[in-house]
């Protein structure tokens, strides 16, 4: 297994698909590789948590 090269479908940008990703996907059972490069996934993953109402800043289980 080498590196493969993939394109993003978000921004159109080229980027790398790890020999030591593909193994991780492999291992989670994953079928698919993925389709966005990893600026592109952050924030997407930054989106879905802020639509969500998450926050970074919230303190749940904070005594004070």
């Amino acid at each position: 297994m080498s590196d493969k090269n993939l394109k993003c479908k978000d921004c159109g940008s080229d980027f790398i698909f790890t020999e030591g990703e593909q193994n991780f996907y492999k291992e989670k059972g994953f079928d698919n590789e993925p389709v966005r490069c990893p600026d592109c996934r952050k924030a997407r993953k930054a989106q879905r948590n802020n639509f969500s109402g998450k926050s970074s800043g919230d303190n749940y289980g904070s005594r004070y």
